[in-house]
C-alpha cells in the first residue's frame, strides 16, 4: 500500500487519507469513502480527489485495486552483523530507535495530552537551539498551517527571555521544547524561566533524563543516533510529527485550515506537480 502513494505529491490533506489506510491496511479495501473519510477526519469529497490524484478514475476503482492486491510475503535472510559497514549500522541503529519509540507510543496518554496543551495555547512558542533548531522550526512550519499562532524561538542569549516574556504576555499557556545533545546551558536556564512565568513546558529530548527533564512539565524521549561523527535525529523528528498530529485532533479547526490551505495553493499555483 505504500508503495502505491510514492511517487505522488499528496497534500497535507491526502497524507493523512494515507495514513489512515495505512494504519488500517486490512482494512482499506473495503471501506467505503464515508467510513475512509471518517477515519481520516476528511470530508468524503476529499477521498474522491485523493483517490483521483492517485491515478484511478474515482474512490470505487481505487479499492477494486487494494482488493486485487495481495501482498506476498517477504523473504528474509540473515545477515550477520560484521557485514554490515559503518554507514549501514548507523541507520540499523536508528531503526533501532525508532522501534523503540513505537513501543514508547504503545501508551498514547502522554502525547495526546501533549496535543490538547499545544492545542489550547494562543500563541504556541516552539523552542529549539543550537542541534534543535532545525526541529523547532520544522515543527513551527507545520503547526502554523493549523496553530493560528505559532512562534518559533531559535535565538538563545538575552532575547529568549525577552521572547519568553512576549508570548506570556499575549497569552501562552504552553511552550514546545526541542532539546537535544550537545545540551546548550541557555535551553535549561530558558526552561527554567518559562516554568516561572506560569508556562506548562513540553519537551521533546534524547533521554527522560536529559538535562532539561527537571523543568519539563511533560518530557517525551526519542533517542538520537551516535555512529556518525554528527547525532542523527529521526526518531525526535518523527516524534515532533506525531504530536502534530495529536495536536490537529485537539483543533476543530485543523481539517477546514488544512482544506483552506491546499485551496489556496492549487489557485496560486504554488507547488510544481
Amino acid at each position: 500500500m505504500q508503495r502505491l502513494f510514492e511517487g505522488h505529491r499528496l497534500t497535507p490533506t491526502q497524507r493523512r487519507i494515507a495514513h489512515s489506510m495505512v494504519r488500517r491496511a486490512g482494512d482499506a479495501p473495503f471501506l467505503s469513502s464515508v467510513e475512509l473519510a471518517d477515519l481520516a477526519g476528511v470530508s468524503q469529497p476529499s477521498v474522491t480527489r485523493f483517490a483521483v490524484a492517485l491515478g484511478f478514475d474515482g474512490y470505487p476503482a481505487l479499492r477494486r485495486h487494494l482488493r486485487e492486491v495481495a501482498p506476498a510475503p517477504a523473504e528474509t535472510v540473515p545477515v550477520a552483523e560484521d557485514t554490515y559497514n559503518e554507514y549501514q549500522q548507523a541507520v540499523r541503529a536508528e531503526i533501532e530507535n525508532l522501534q523503540h519509540l513505537t513501543e514508547l507510543l504503545a501508551d498514547p496518554g502522554p502525547v495526546e495530552r501533549a496535543g490538547r496543551l499545544l492545542a489550547d495555547s494562543r500563541p504556541l512558542p516552539v523552542l529549539g537551539l543550537r542541534a534543535a533548531s532545525s526541529q523547532a522550526r520544522g515543527f513551527g512550519y507545520f503547526a502554523a498551517k493549523v496553530h493560528p499562532d505559532v512562534r518559533v524561538l531559535d535565538e538563545g542569549g538575552s532575547a529568549l527571555f525577552d521572547r519568553i516574556d512576549a508570548v506570556r504576555r499575549a497569552g501562552a499557556s504552553a511552550l514546545m521544547c526541542f532539546a537535544l545533545p550537545r545540551h546548550p546551558r541557555e535551553v535549561v536556564d530558558g526552561l527554567a524561566y518559562a516554568q516561572e512565568q506560569g508556562l506548562t513546558v513540553v519537551t521533546v529530548a534524547d533521554s527522560a533524563f536529559a538535562p532539561v527533564a527537571k523543568h519539563s512539565d511533560l518530557l517525551i524521549p526519542a533517542a538520537v543516533g551516535t555512529g556518525l561523527a554528527f547525532d542523527t535525529a529521526c526518531a525526535p523528528m518523527l516524534l515532533g510529527r506525531v504530536l502534530l498530529e495529536s495536536m490537529c485532533d485537539a483543533l476543530p479547526e485543523a481539517q477546514a485550515r488544512l482544506e483552506e490551505f491546499d485551496a489556496r495553493a492549487a489557485a496560486r499555483g504554488l507547488f510544481v506537480e
